[in-house]
């Protein structure tokens, strides 16, 4: 029997080790690099779903936003956050300005551990070793990836489980420890963001689809399993089972509130995957169409979640993340299947070049480009957005003496919170009381809004200034709600 020519081989495999390798440490780099450096914030689920309830279950302080005043969110995402406050604690880390960017740092490997897992699931679902390299790299390296890595948010931190999941219990080759281990992971994915159910759905149906009645009952056993944990931690932490997923529900359908924060076409989500990454939609685009010949369960995957969120009239290029990854899977096995109809190594060539280029230019990023704020800031940096605000509220953590700190700077929920801020003290948005109440002595404002005698330190248009010298005056009605 003759050999088949488009087979993979040693030097294939070698290639590949070595181009996965280097995708990962580039994007690695990229993403440590803004995690340091960016102490912006692209939106405030940022802070207030994740590191904001963490930094309040460790320290006892901290902004309650709606979601958790109402019940709207599980403390899985939080108590997680919390867990690794706590680590960094130990560690010796208690210094906002210390356990800040080494949370970010942690988010940001979860990226780089993502692109990984995209790549094996392209391998799992049928491409080659160079095909399913190019496919981690395009996670790697696609700006919007490198942009939301580091960011407290249940999108890109939950695309993770997501993508491991998938890779280990979509196959249909995967043997019942996989499918279990998978199926786990699926679950645990919805407990970070609850849309993820919609995977653990199509995982479902795959295995009804291929009429494996025995491996569908096993998957579903554990997703059950999963959302009865979903229930218990509601119960214990709201009091009341699946309370969460129940007022969510109500709020954002019966009572559509939801649609308060805006709505956008069906055809959101393509342009601005185009918008900004168009290097890798190029090529992502059409390997993905061929990919679906290969792989039509995870292409129906896929195609599930971007169904129903295009459904939705509120739209976020971040609700899209815990499936980009496994589209970019879907894409290497495109390129698996184009990689046999023309020079083998042609399409990994064209998609690790689309990559590079996205990777070079994901600085560059406006919110317009990422589908955020339409029709107000699309022309914005994406970047360091409010890092100003955020880098004063660390000089004030370390202020002595401060008794109260008012942020006119800015809405409150722009701004980093206790998370940043870290004191014993009130802290009051632009809606607090005015300054003649003496409940606070320190104010982050406009540097025109303050004499200069009275500045503290500066950052571009924001400064930190004293009001007066001495304690402040109690105040019996504060509340640390989010407005």
């Amino acid at each position: 029997m003759p050999p088949d020519e488009h087979a993979p081989t040693a030097d294939d495999m070698r290639i590949a080790r070595w181009l996965l390798l280097a995708a990962l440490a580039a994007g690695a780099a990229l993403r440590g690099w803004l995690a340091l450096t960016d102490a912006g914030i692209a939106w405030p689920d940022e802070i207030y779903q994740s590191l904001e309830p963490a930094h309040r279950m460790v320290w006892g302080r901290g902004w309650v936003p709606l979601e958790f005043r109402e019940g709207l969110r599980t403390w899985a995402l939080p108590g997680l956050v919390a867990w690794l406050l706590e680590m960094f604690r130990a560690l010796g880390l208690s210094r906002p300005a210390l356990y800040v960017p080494a949370a970010k740092l942690v988010f940001a490997a979860v990226g780089v551990a993502t692109a990984w897992a995209t790549a094996r699931l392209a391998r799992r679902m049928g491409a080659g070793p160079l095909e399913s390299a190019a496919a981690g790299a395009l996670w790697a390296l696609a700006a919007p990836a490198i942009y939301f890595a580091p960011r407290g948010l249940s999108e890109p931190l939950s695309a993770l489980p997501v993508t491991l999941g998938l890779a280990w219990a979509m196959p249909a080759g995967a043997s019942r420890r996989e499918r279990l281990l998978g199926a786990s992971l699926l679950g645990f994915a919805v407990l970070l963001r609850l849309q993820d159910a919609l995977v653990c759905v199509a995982l479902v149906a795959a295995w009804l689809g291929r009429r494996r009645w025995r491996e569908a009952a096993e998957v579903t056993g554990v997703l059950l399993g999963w959302a009865l944990v979903f229930g218990l931690l509601d119960r214990l932490t709201w009091g009341g089972w699946f309370h969460s997923a129940a007022a969510y529900w109500r709020y954002n359908w019966v009572q559509g509130r939801g649609a308060l924060f805006g709505a956008s076409p069906p055809g959101y989500y393509l342009r601005v995957l185009w918008t900004s990454m168009p290097s890798v939609a190029a090529v992502m685009v059409p390997a993905v169409l061929l990919g679906t010949l290969r792989a039509p369960a995870l292409a129906a995957t896929i195609a599930l979640f971007v169904g129903v969120h295009s459904a939705i009239p509120h739209k976020e290029l971040r609700f899209i993340l815990p499936v980009l990854p496994a589209a970019m899977a879907l894409a290497g096995v495109g390129l698996a299947v184009a990689a046999t109809r023309v020079d083998r190594r042609l399409p990994t060539t064209l998609a690790l070049l689309g990559a590079v280029i996205s990777a070079a230019r994901f600085h560059s990023l406006t919110f317009g480009q990422l589908g955020a704020y339409e029709g107000q800031r699309e022309a914005v940096s994406a970047y360091d957005d409010f890092g100003p605000v955020n880098r004063l509220l660390l000089v004030a953590s370390e202020l002595p003496a401060l008794c109260g700190l008012k942020v006119e700077a800015t809405h409150i929920a722009w701004a980093g919170g206790y998370t940043y801020f870290h004191r014993d003290a009130p802290m009051y948005s632009h809606l607090g009381p005015p300054r003649g109440s003496r409940h606070y002595d320190v104010v982050l404002t406009a540097a025109y809004a303050v004499p200069p005698q009275a500045v503290l330190a500066r950052d571009g248009p924001v400064v930190l200034a004293r009001l007066f010298d001495g304690p402040c005056v109690p105040d019996p009605a504060y509340r640390p709600d989010l407005p």
